[in-house]
């Protein structure tokens, strides 16, 4: 699903410029539940932005679903992003105008479904996150937990193969942090490739594989006990 060889990525800054990405080698198959650690600096949030067609790499190759992604201009890239890609963010990035229900039928409307068959869609997945009675509701009015039931929601509407969430229960408690991580555990016991970006030790060991970035390195990849227990 994901292959990544021989990856590289550097920033301009001023004069100089700073490797970030050393020439990473991952692969991840379909269905993976995969956690992508490491401090701040390590290179996590730059991989999950190429990784999710939000930034290009400087060398190496890139497979999404087989398809190598070289010289691509943004049209294409939303074209692949929308068919392949859901995202999951901390800071859950929903439109605080707009309903529950309405951030989460957003999507479809970028895929050209009608306005009553995307807000039926949309509210079939509210369901499935427990949240249909707050259709109605703007984000204001929804607890940290129930924001990103609502990204979660917008994430999968679009039946994407890849969720990438980045740092999703960075901004909740235990408690919710374990609600969230029960949805993502669901959702890949579906079939869907799940791919995390975390520095909580206790968020990594619920997926089922860790691999762990320093300097813009892989200086591990193993399986958890959670994939050993299944």
């Amino acid at each position: 699903m994901i292959r990544i060889e021989k990856l590289h990525k550097s920033y301009p800054i001023g004069k100089d410029s700073l490797h970030v990405l050393k020439g990473i080698d991952l692969h991840i198959k379909e269905g993976e539940f995969v956690s992508i650690m490491g401090s701040s600096g390590s290179g996590k949030s730059t991989l999950l932005n190429i990784v999710g067609l939000l930034d290009i790499h400087d060398e190496g190759d890139y497979y999404l679903n087989g398809q190598l992604i070289k010289d691509m201009n943004e049209k294409k890239a939303a074209l692949l992003r929308n068919k392949f890609l859901g995202f999951i963010f901390q800071s859950f990035n929903l439109i605080s105008y707009k309903t529950a229900l309405e951030n989460v039928a957003l999507p479809l409307y970028y895929k050209g479904m009608n306005r009553k068959d995307r807000l039926k869609v949309a509210l079939d997945y509210l369901e499935k996150v427990g949240l249909k009675d707050w259709a109605n509701h703007l984000p204001n009015e929804l607890s940290g937990g129930q924001k990103q039931r609502v990204a979660i929601a917008r994430a999968l509407v679009t039946k994407p193969k890849v969720v990438l969430a980045d740092e999703p229960t960075g901004a909740l408690d235990s408690t919710t942090t374990d609600s969230v991580m029960d949805l993502l555990k669901d959702i890949n016991d579906e079939g869907m490739t799940v791919f995390v970006i975390t520095h909580e030790e206790e968020v990594a060991e619920q997926t089922k594989r860790i691999v762990r970035l320093k300097d813009g390195l892989i200086i591990s990849d193993e399986l958890t006990k959670a994939s050993k227990a299944v």
